[in-house]
């Protein structure tokens, strides 16, 4: 871990030509996630698994990073924090090679390629924290999250009917989708689709 540690925190220019830091996510981080969270539009809030506009959550995931179970990788602006990516691990060894993938971006900084860029950065700390595949989940109807994910070379490993509840109490279909990280690139030529 510490090896990768050592990659970051590093500038990058995003499409736009905009600057943005990106850095491993520590204890100190907590209060611009809450900023973070309680920004997001309502739409946003809707599909998130955890509710992190909620301080007890947001500790919850400080805990997991300090326990190494989540690795976050956080983008910064002048303003503050604006997206993440994570990859939590799940301590069972049965599946201590699959990691799940969690992506996040400010809106206003959606297709400028940040999301882009925090995932393929997470992309390489899960290869060198072991991992061997990433799985995504989302709703079915996250039309524009399947489309991102699939350009990634994610395809999809299962539909579960009704098996998710949003924040307003709607029950919606998930999609699971996997890749094999040794195998990544930027994209692919031929998407699957559900």
């Amino acid at each position: 871990m510490a090896d990768l540690i050592n990659n970051y925190p590093k500038s990058i220019t995003l499409v736009d030509g905009a600057k943005v830091e990106i850095r491993y996510m520590t204890l100190a981080d907590r209060d611009a996630v809450l900023a973070f969270a309680r920004g997001l539009a309502e739409a946003d809030m809707l599909f998130l698994r955890v509710d992190i506009t909620q301080p007890e959550v947001v500790d919850n995931w400080m805990q997991n990073l300090q326990a190494e179970i989540t690795t976050t990788l956080a983008a910064y602006d002048e303003e503050g924090l604006i997206g993440y990516a994570s990859v939590h691990r799940n301590p069972a060894p049965w599946t201590r090679r699959v990691g799940e993938l969690r992506v996040n971006v400010n809106q206003a900084y959606r297709a400028r390629g940040l999301g882009k860029n925090l995932t393929s950065e997470i992309f390489s700390v899960a290869r060198g924290l072991g991992l061997k595949k990433l799985m995504a989940n989302m709703t079915a109807d996250q039309h524009g999250a399947q489309a991102a994910f699939r350009r990634l070379g994610f395809v999809p490993e299962a539909v579960l009917a009704d098996y998710v509840e949003d924040r307003r109490g709607m029950s919606r279909d998930l999609v699971i989708m996997s890749f094999d990280i040794n195998g990544h690139s930027d994209s692919i030529a031929d998407p699957v689709r559900i």
